[in-house]
C-alpha cells in the first residue's frame, strides 16, 4: 500500500503533538511504516530541515538532537518524487487554487492522488481537501 508522507506527520515523531488522537496516529504509522510504500515530493526534505531549524532558535531542540533525528529521518525507506516540478506546475497550482492550500501543501495532495496513495498529514486543511476528492487520509 502506498502512503504519501508529508513534514507535519514526520516532525510529530520528534515533536509530541498535544492532541492525544493525532498523537496515538503519528505513533501508529511509526510502527507501522514497513506495511506502506512510502512516498514523498522532493522538498519534504527541506520542509523536515525547517521544522527543526525553527526548533532550535526556539530552544526547544538541541543541535545534536536535531542531527539525530536527521539520521533517523534519512533511513527511512522513503522514495521521492522524480517528476520535475517544472512539468507539474500547472496542475499543482490549479489544484492549489480549487482546495485553498499552499502549492507546497497542494503537491502532497497531488502525489497521493496520482498514485492512489493514502495522505499522511496532521494539516487539517490538506487532510479535508483530500478526503473531499474522494483521496483516503491515514488516521
Amino acid at each position: 500500500m502506498k502512503l504519501v508522507l508529508d513534514a507535519s506527520m514526520i516532525l510529530a515523531w520528534q515533536f509530541a503533538r498535544q492532541d492525544s488522537i493525532e498523537k496515538a496516529c503519528a505513533a501508529r504509522l511509526r510502527d507501522h511504516l514497513a506495511d506502506f510504500e512510502l512516498m514523498a515530493p522532493a522538498f519534504l526534505h527541506l520542509e523536515v530541515a525547517n521544522g527543526l531549524l525553527v526548533a532550535e532558535r526556539r530552544g526547544v531542540l538541541t543541535l545534536a538532537q536535531a542531527e539525530e533525528f536527521l539520521q533517523a529521518v534519512d533511513a527511512l525507506p522513503l522514495g521521492i518524487e522524480a517528476v520535475s516540478p517544472v512539468l507539474q506546475r500547472r496542475q499543482v497550482l490549479h489544484r492549489a487554487r480549487l482546495c485553498g492550500l499552499t502549492v507546497y501543501d497542494a503537491s502532497y495532495l497531488d502525489l497521493a492522488l496520482r498514485t492512489g496513495a493514502i495522505l499522511a498529514t496532521f494539516d487539517r486543511q490538506m487532510a479535508a481537501a483530500m478526503r473531499a476528492v474522494g483521496g483516503k487520509v491515514f488516521e
